[in-house]
């Protein structure tokens, strides 16, 4: 049986829920390095991120790096509030290179 070349494989997919903080990055981080062990593109949904800090922003670029480094697409979705405030303040919405998109609020 041979695989069909135009059968499209769906991004590996993750979601990060609660705080992406100095007191949650040692736990957060191999979960988001092995995102990127699926196929060639990944998405990690950050809308139910409730804090984050610089140690997340830093687990943000960490997996954003090793991404390119190994030739995958990592997509940021659904960035919560907390995550647009921090990166904005940072002035790193744009860096990212992703769409930001705000959930909506309860």
């Amino acid at each position: 049986m041979s695989a069909n070349p135009r059968k499209k494989k769906r991004a590996s997919c993750a979601k990060i829920d609660g705080d992406m903080t100095i007191y949650t990055a040692a736990e957060l981080k191999p979960t988001l390095l092995s995102l990127l062990e699926g196929g060639n593109e990944a998405e990690l949904d950050l809308s139910r991120v409730a804090e984050i800090d610089a140690a997340g922003v830093q687990l943000l670029m960490l997996a954003k790096r090793e991404a390119a480094r190994a030739g995958k697409t990592l997509r940021f979705v659904n960035h919560s509030q907390s995550v647009v405030e921090c990166l904005d303040l940072c002035n790193l919405t744009a860096a990212f290179g992703d769409q930001v998109i705000l959930t909506s609020q309860p």
